[in-house]
């Protein structure tokens, strides 16, 4: 059965637009600018009354926005590597066999460095945060003040919103792949790569409705270091896949010489 090039640019497509919807969360999801009632029944919860005002946190959000979730971005990680290897299947339509065998290394190389170094740095930085937002948390009362103001109020429904709309589309793109063959489910790491990024999506998803309000943020920052590591492990077996694609291009090269 051959593959049906229209359905499978469609799945490309609608998992380049996954990347690109993660990529720029930070940016289209609004900033969750808390309101006096948020707060105040904020302050309420954790019995923090007697420690912080509700004008100082207020005078803190206006002076440093609140930034928006780690979680999401965090997806484009695995779902770039998916997209990635997707497009690898896609060039060979276009490139002679003996032409893919020799560049799909390479370029495999390429990419598998390029995301072990943004993951490295991105689970660095995220860490980083992390570890920012447990102390400021429990510095009480102004270090309390500071999370609060910066991070104390997440964006659930847009972040909910965000995670449906991947969801559907990744959905989509499976559909179209297995429309366009079959045979894709024969592929046992690209069914792998495939589950790994409903899982890590799952995940994120399950932590901001898991712990209270608050916290979300934290949770959040959480589910984004698990998602890196994820990612982190699968350029990992991109980069050995590329060195064996090379040392068997470079071993038929010097049997043909």
């Amino acid at each position: 059965m051959s593959l049906h090039r229209t359905w499978f640019v469609v799945a490309l497509v609608l998992l380049a637009l996954c990347v690109l919807v993660e990529g720029g969360a930070s940016v289209v999801l609004p900033r969750p600018v808390a309101s006096r009632a948020d707060i105040e029944a904020s302050l309420r919860a954790e019995n923090a009354e007697e420690d912080l005002s509700v004008e100082d946190v207020l005078a803190m959000q206006r002076e440093h926005p609140p930034t928006p979730g780690v979680g999401i971005p965090s997806l484009a990680l695995v779902d770039g590597l998916l997209l990635f290897s997707l497009g690898l299947m896609g060039a060979s339509l276009l490139l002679s066999e003996r032409l893919h065998g020799q560049v799909q290394g390479a370029v495999s190389l390429l990419v598998a460095v390029l995301a072990l170094l943004a993951g490295i740095v991105l689970a660095l930085v995220l860490f980083a945060l992390l570890m920012t937002m447990v102390s400021l948390l429990l510095s009480a009362p102004f270090g309390t003040i500071a999370y609060l103001a910066l991070w104390g109020f997440f964006n659930r429904s847009g972040a909910a919103a965000t995670l449906g709309l991947l969801l559907l589309l990744k959905l989509a793109a499976a559909l179209c792949l297995v429309i366009a063959q079959p045979r894709f489910l024969q592929n046992k790491g690209l069914v792998l790569l495939f589950l790994t990024s409903l899982l890590a999506q799952a995940l994120v998803g399950f932590l901001h409705g898991w712990v209270p309000s608050i916290l979300v943020s934290i949770a959040d920052a959480v589910g984004g270091l698990v998602v890196l590591v994820l990612g982190l492990l699968w350029a990992v077996v991109l980069l050995l896949g590329a060195l064996v694609s090379l040392f068997r291009v470079l071993k038929l090269k010097r049997t043909a010489s």
